[in-house]
């Protein structure tokens, strides 16, 4: 059965005329569903100060929006294609938006995790139609070409995240930063109406509600444990997610091989540069998620640099992106994605080897080869995958192709931040106990600067003005031999706050260079597994997509049996 895209631009002879005005509309689409993410992590501070988060509810404030988004992709990538394309990134801009000024009105730690999760679902929306939007606007031998600026647009994104959120952290407060997406979503949702053209599956059958559901709950589910296990223990909620998401994927496998029309055709994954890509995707990001947790906590605390400039020294890493991507568009077609991507995962995995030398003397100066080197890495490297996931589905299938890697990219993002986020904790606790060791400080203080490098240095701010209140009550005692106790006690304090300070900065720098080296090892292992899995430049993807339409085609039998 042949499929086709019902949608003007697919019924003319010559491409949509102005496919790179939708790509730009499309863009921006994608611009403020990862700005959602970087922008929070330089407003966590003022949030957590403000509305009195612990750490638990700032992880749920920054996850809240990651397991809707995570869970609901595939269901409503497949809804998209049936119905409308645009539709669904029309409909997920307005939901998007609307959390988005939820969240900048809200006053509690509640609001803002609802909040964030309404525009989590709206990312789910956007991200699936925004691929499928652009593989149904191009013409194939164009679509790498957008394929890499949609990518490039992600990499800036990192870093203009931090950037403008920073810029208006200087005058404004925490809640701004939920308005930076309201101006660019009104703009996009103007620019989709106008410049994006009507796109959805001419022939889809009726979705497969039963594979989509499971989709959700194994996915949500896996996402959940991922989050609460390393962050707040293995109890019984995070057991209870483990193994909701280990019967609910062996459901869906199961279900969806036996269905004639599965919402996914698990079968894919058999193919060797579609399991590649989709490894690749997901291991890049664990990467990148995770450094990009840990750096920027260094630049804030350590370093001592604001928002702002913390987002002015991230671009480094946005502007190798956008390099690392014209390079790739004009390497993967002459000598091929596996050597392109394979590349790419080295150079990230050097740019992580790079940042086990970071110790407490390190300065900035220190972290702009490594950003940009993995700037470098990303544009290389995951172009290529997403063009190879794409084409791995039919026309009928885009929203469902841009939801799998969407998928790849959020579950190894939420794996990063997680494990290394998980890794960086445990050593810099354990390198804080020994730092400390055999030092006055009370238990309960070592333990609350044990939560974390922003709580070690509030613990070493609080000693510090508990000894500037002691000289100042020296200053106006009433004798001189209760002046000298107060002033020994206030010099005493104040060298305990001088020597917890440093403490906790070398037991973070210590940490992120620990952190670093096991991101290293499992990108790096993971490299050798993607260059195997890949197949050499002879070997196109055209024979794979082949069989995969054979399979297909041999199930139409069954699925007209069934009707």
């Amino acid at each position: 059965m042949h499929l086709v895209i019902n949608e003007p631009v697919e019924r003319m002879d010559r491409p949509y005329a102005r496919r790179w005005w939708a790509l730009l509309v499309l863009c921006l689409s994608l611009l403020i569903i990862v700005m959602a993410n970087t922008a929070l992590t330089v407003a966590a501070p003022d949030m957590t100060q403000d509305l009195g988060l612990s750490s638990a509810d700032l992880q749920w404030v920054i996850d809240g929006y990651t397991v809707p988004y995570a869970a609901l992709m595939l269901l409503l990538g497949a809804i998209g294609d049936k119905y409308s394309r645009r539709g669904a990134l029309l409909l997920g801009l307005v939901v998007f938006g609307g959390g988005a000024v939820a969240g900048s009105l809200v006053d509690s730690s509640t609001g803002v995790i609802a909040a964030r999760a309404v525009m989590g679902v709206g990312a789910a929306l956007i991200m699936p139609a925004t691929l499928s939007l652009l593989a149904a606007t191009f013409p194939r031998a164009e679509r790498a070409k957008a394929i890499t600026l949609w990518t490039a647009t992600a990499g800036l994104a990192i870093a203009a995240g931090p950037l403008v959120a920073g810029a208006l952290l200087e005058h404004h407060g925490w809640s701004s930063t939920f308005l930076i997406n309201v101006p660019i979503a009104a703009v996009a949702i103007v620019g989709a109406l106008v410049l994006v053209p009507p796109s959805k599956a001419a022939h889809h059958n009726r979705i497969d509600f039963v594979g989509g559901l499971l989709s959700v709950v194994w996915i949500g589910a896996l996402v959940y444990m991922i989050i609460e296990g390393p962050h707040f223990g293995w109890g019984v909620k995070a057991i209870t997610a483990a193994v909701v998401a280990g019967a609910g994927f062996v459901l869906f496998v199961v279900w969806e091989l036996r269905h004639p029309r599965p919402v996914l055709d698990v079968r894919r994954f058999a193919q060797r540069r579609f399991a590649g890509s989709n490894l690749a995707v997901a291991l890049f990001f664990l990467a990148v998620f995770g450094a990009f947790y840990y750096l920027t906590q260094h630049l804030q605390f350590v370093l001592g640099y604001d928002a702002l400039d913390t987002g002015i020294r991230m671009l480094p890493l946005a502007g190798a992106v956008f390099v690392g991507s014209a390079l790739t568009g004009y390497l993967t077609p002459r000598i091929g994605m596996r050597i392109t991507v394979t590349a790419g995962m080295v150079g990230g995995t050097a740019a992580l080897a790079l940042l086990t030398q970071v110790d407490a003397a390190s300065t900035y100066g220190d972290f702009v080869l490594p950003l940009v080197i993995l700037g470098l890495a990303i544009g290389l490297a995951l172009s290529p995958c997403t063009d190879a996931i794409m084409g791995s589905f039919p026309e009928a299938e885009l929203g469902v192709g841009g939801a799998v890697n969407d998928t790849s990219l959020e579950l190894g993002g939420s794996l990063g931040i997680a494990i290394l986020g998980s890794v960086l904790a445990s050593s810099y606790s354990s390198h804080l106990s020994d730092a400390t060791a055999g030092s006055r400080l009370p238990a309960n203080a070592l333990g609350q600067a044990q939560d974390s490098v922003g709580a070690g240095y509030a613990v070493a701010q609080g000693i510090g003005d508990k000894a500037r209140q002691l000289g100042e009550q020296a200053a106006h005692a009433s004798s001189t031999q209760q002046a000298a106790q107060l002033k020994a006690q206030a010099d005493q304090l104040a060298q305990g706050a001088r020597q917890m300070a440093d403490a906790v900065g070398s037991s973070f720098a210590d940490s992120v260079a620990h952190t670093s080296l096991v991101g290293a090892v499992v990108l790096g292992v993971g490299t050798v597994l993607v260059g195997f899995l890949l197949p050499r430049k002879g070997r196109t993807a055209d024979a794979e997509q082949a069989a995969s339409d054979a399979s297909a085609e041999e199930r139409e039998p069954a699925e007209s049996a069934a009707r």
